[in-house]
C-alpha cells in the first residue's frame, strides 16, 4: 500500500515539473514596432511566417522567415533551446516545431525567399498543396536534411514589387545583408579620413 501511494506521489512530481517547464517556454506574441529578426535584421510581421525559439532561460528569439530559425540553430546549435515554435499557415496559431508538417516549394513566396511554410496537420498542408498545385510535404525530421537555400527569383520578384510601391520590406539574403553592414562602415572610415 506504502509503495503505490510513493509511487503516484512521484508520478504527480513528475508531471508537475513537466508542466513547469512547457509553461517556462511559451511562446511571445509578435511586437511588429519593436521586433527585428535575430538573423537577418529585417522586422518581423505579425504573419504565419515569424517563429520563434524560447531559450531554457526563458529569452524569447525571433525570426521573419523559417530559414532565419535554421541558420540561428547552425551557428548556435540547439543545446540552449527550450522550445521552437513556428506558426499555422492558415490561422497564425503557434505550433511546437516538431509537430508542425511543412510545405516547400521555391516559388512560395516567405520574407526572406526560403519557400517553406508550416501547419498544425498534415491534412492542412495536403490541402495547401492541392491548391496551389506545387508543394512537398515534409516533417521536421526530414527538414534536418533539407537544403535551406533562398531562391533567387523569388527574391528577385519581391525587389520589383516594392520598387512599384508596395509597403512589404524586400528580402535581403545574409550574404547581402553582412556585404552591406561592411559598406557602411568603410564609408564611416572614409568620411572620418576626408574630415581630417
Amino acid at each position: 500500500m506504502k509503495k503505490g501511494i510513493i509511487a503516484i506521489g512521484l508520478m504527480l512530481v513528475m508531471i508537475a515539473v513537466t508542466g513547469c517547464g512547457k509553461q517556462a517556454y511559451q511562446p511571445q506574441a509578435i511586437n511588429e514596432d519593436v521586433d527585428v529578426c535575430v538573423i537577418c535584421n529585417m522586422q518581423v510581421k505579425d504573419d504565419a511566417y515569424a517563429t520563434q525559439i524560447v531559450t531554457k532561460e526563458g529569452k524569447s528569439l525571433k525570426f521573419d522567415d523559417l530559414g532565419c530559425m535554421n541558420e540561428w540553430k547552425t551557428q548556435n546549435g540547439t543545446e540552449d533551446i527550450g522550445m521552437e515554435y513556428v506558426r499555422d499557415y492558415n490561422d497564425k496559431e503557434w505550433i511546437e516545431y516538431k509537430k508542425a508538417t511543412y510545405v516547400y516549394d521555391a516559388s512560395i513566396r516567405t520574407p526572406m525567399a526560403y519557400g517553406l511554410v508550416s501547419f498544425k496537420d498534415k491534412q492542412s498542408a495536403e490541402q495547401f498543396i492541392e491548391e496551389q498545385g506545387v508543394g512537398q510535404l515534409l516533417s521536421s525530421e526530414e527538414l534536418a536534411n533539407h537544403t535551406w537555400e533562398q531562391s533567387m527569383d523569388m527574391m528577385d520578384m519581391d525587389m520589383h514589387m516594392h520598387e512599384d510601391g508596395e509597403t512589404h520590406e524586400e528580402p535581403h539574403t545574409h550574404e547581402q545583408s553582412h556585404t552591406h553592414e561592411e559598406s557602411h562602415t568603410h564609408d564611416e572610415h572614409s568620411e572620418d579620413q576626408s574630415g581630417h
